[in-house]
């Protein structure tokens, strides 16, 4: 009998251990207060990673998807709808939007836009980097004090990142980082062409470069 109920204890622990690591540890709008930064970057790398891996590996594909159908001469529908999507004109300027770059920049990017994923913007609007809106008919909050800047709202951290690599594909001033990109698997090269994303220009590539070497970012890379 005494074996019985130990057999039975050791089975209801093992049985809450499982269930205790299946329930999510953090949410997007839960931010704990006084979180040491240790926990801050486990939350932000528990809600981020997962939606950059997998936002990632489907650019990935995508692109390597095109660059097939553009040497063989196939599925043009849906290469002139990319081309569209991206505001791109040559076969060449499609791939170069496409290109997805890796996943250590992205990383960096979304920590130091979202104050590693504590910001209001990321709490209440899933915006990680802060992508603005200027359609009156999606979703969206104000940006802050200046009621007439708005941020764009998404449904998921998903979302968001896909968004993120939309724009950095299509937008005129990030095409030299797209050159780089297409051309380089360097991170840090590709990193000195960001300076036009933040209005402390060439103050955020230091930073941004100092974030993936302190933070080892590039090991999401391999």
């Amino acid at each position: 009998m005494k074996y019985i109920i130990i057999t039975i204890l050791i089975s209801l622990n093992i049985f809450a251990a499982t269930t205790q690591t299946n329930k999510p540890l953090y949410t997007v709008t839960n931010v704990p207060k006084n979180m040491s930064v240790a926990t801050k970057k486990a939350r932000f790398f528990y809600l981020v990673e997962p939606a950059v891996q997998k936002v990632h590996a489907e650019l990935m594909q995508q692109y390597k998807d095109v660059l097939k159908d553009i040497k063989n001469s196939t599925n043009s529908q849906k290469i002139k709808k990319l081309k569209k999507l991206y505001r791109v004109q040559s076969d060449k300027e499609l791939l170069l939007a496409l290109k997805p770059h890796p996943q250590s920049i992205v990383l960096a990017q979304a920590a130091m836009e979202s104050a590693w994923a504590t910001s209001r913007f990321f709490v209440q609007a899933n915006n990680i980097f802060g992508i603005r809106s200027v359609n009156d008919y999606e979703p969206r909050i104000v940006a802050g004090k200046r009621k007439n800047i708005w941020l764009r709202k998404f449904a998921s951290v998903e979302d968001s990142v896909r968004e993120y690599y939309i724009m950095m594909g299509r937008v005129k001033i990030y095409k030299d980082f797209r050159d780089v990109r297409y051309n380089s698997n360097d991170v840090m090269k590709m990193v000195q062409k960001l300076d036009k994303y933040s209005e402390i220009d060439k103050q955020y590539t230091k930073e941004l470069s100092s974030m993936i070497r302190h933070n080892n970012l590039t090991k999401y890379d391999k």
